[in-house]
């Protein structure tokens, strides 16, 4: 798959001060069809395991949606800390979109959703620099996206029986 701007491929490193110590992890920018299978299988499990089982919310994870998404994984070495989806916009002013933030159960208390979402937003802001960002976010992590310059632009509705709230972020570049 190739995506107009596209970074997808892309090996960032980046040093992250997690809980008073300096550590290291890797950002993999990729497509579907750059993963290697049993880098998918793990990104996969890792999101039936905490949406669909930790979660207790039967849905339907794979949801077509992943095929033409950039996926962004937090890796340490090998491991699979984290990851996010970017999807890109569908139409030239529409919002690109992050999703499917998480982060493994053996690594949370790290501050790696800090480090997940700082480098979606500068992947978005690469590939889409025009355009705002959007999420659908769990309504009680509203304040978390709150802090990286997401606003509330939907009432609390549920989707899947969790509450969920609509959210965007304007690019540097877009009047507020």
């Amino acid at each position: 798959m190739q995506l107009e701007g596209s970074a997808a491929g892309e090996v960032l490193v980046v040093e992250v001060k997690a809980t008073g110590a300096a550590a290291t992890y890797r950002v993999d920018l990729r497509s579907l069809d750059e993963l290697p299978a049993r880098e998918l299988y793990d990104l996969l499990r890792m999101r039936v395991d905490v949406f669909v089982v930790e979660q207790n919310c039967p849905y339907p994870e794979l949801d077509g949606k992943d095929i033409d998404a950039l996926h962004l994984r937090l890796l340490d070495g090998a491991e699979l800390l984290g990851a996010a989806r970017i999807l890109k916009p569908y139409e030239p002013q529409d919002p690109s979109k992050i999703g499917r933030v998480v982060v493994s159960p053996d690594h949370r208390g790290k501050r790696l959703g800090d480090v997940l979402m700082s480098e979606a937003i500068a992947a978005c802001e690469r590939l889409y620099p025009e355009n705002p960002i959007a999420l659908s976010a769990q309504a009680h992590l509203r304040r978390f996206y709150e802090s990286f310059g997401f606003t509330a632009v939907s009432q609390e509705y549920l989707e899947d029986g969790i509450p969920h709230i609509d959210m965007v972020r304007q690019q540097a570049t877009q009047p507020a």
